[in-house]
């Protein structure tokens, strides 16, 4: 269903006439406060949520024990390793792919672009840093869950001392490709007001193959090369697998580059997307 979005005429002035140097940071530090405020107020929904990742800790747990069926190793990994993963993927995912990956969907249905079209910094870069403090408010009730997760699952030290280093490296480009992914996905509801059926699907995908049901060493050739080739695995597999060793010696440096790659990408998609759904916001009266 096409739904193009109306704002009131009124043409933006150049950056550079609107603001001083140094007011873009405070802009979008504010949309990043705002967002983290509003995620707070719907506490049945963040427990909720933690309450289902702790259940699906707790799950996973129980399978790779069942499939290890006693043994000490398969193919080169223990259990202790597998069961380690599994809690970190799943801790680790609840903070870069939050229960809401955008805004944009209900600003658009609620003709709120209009105002964010107003504002002193781009459209895109507001909903980047409101999705950001949304997803930061996951940090304190991940604090307090920790613990009980640690105990339901399992946790090991870093491998190394590199892997100590590059793991927050990894774990912050784990979250910039995840929340530019949902900027693109929040970016369709320019073109249709109803992203869920979407949201739905790309859950779904995005989970799979970012290695945080299923490790990718475990998954068959081709669905492996498949993960290798997509953006999921830069979300969860690669910051688990840089922290317990997996990917080692000059596989960290890669493995950064290609994260760091995937949000240079994701990045340009994301303006050139921008630039064709902006012609969808229609001027009233000219």
């Amino acid at each position: 269903m096409t739904a193009p979005t109306t704002a009131p005429t009124m043409k933006a002035a150049p950056a550079s006439a609107r603001q001083p140097l140094g007011r873009p940071l405070q802009a979008y530090l504010a949309c990043a406060r705002m967002e983290f405020r509003a995620a707070l107020t719907y506490r049945t929904a963040y427990l909720s949520s933690f309450a289902m990742m702790l259940l699906q800790i707790w799950l996973l747990t129980v399978v790779w024990k069942a499939l290890y069926d006693g043994r000490a190793e398969v193919d080169g990994l223990g259990l202790t390793t597998m069961t380690a993963y599994a809690t970190l993927t799943t801790l680790q995912y609840q903070l870069v792919s939050p229960w809401r990956s955008s805004p944009i969907d209900q600003r658009v249905r609620e003709g709120k672009v209009a105002v964010d079209l107003l504002r002193p910094v781009g459209f895109p870069g507001q909903m980047l840093a409101g999705q950001l403090g949304w997803a930061s408010a996951a940090v304190p009730v991940l604090l307090v869950a920790l613990p009980f997760a640690l105990l339901i699952g399992a946790g090991q030290a870093p491998a190394s001392t590199a892997a100590g280093l590059a793991y927050p490296v990894a774990l912050l480009g784990a979250l910039l490709v995840n929340q530019l992914l949902g900027l693109l996905l929040g970016m369709v509801s320019f073109w249709t007001l109803e992203v869920s059926g979407a949201l739905m699907a790309y859950r779904f995908v995005a989970q799979f193959f970012s290695g945080a049901l299923v490790p990718l060493w475990f998954m068959p050739g081709p669905i492996r090369v498949a993960a290798e080739w997509l953006p999921f695995q830069a979300t969860a597999y690669t910051p688990a697998a840089v922290y317990l060793g997996q990917i080692e010696g000059p596989g960290i440096a890669v493995a950064l580059g290609v994260q760091l790659a995937w949000i240079a990408a994701l990045g340009a998609l994301s303006a050139f997307v921008w630039s064709r759904a902006r012609r969808r916001v229609m001027s009233q009266g000219g």
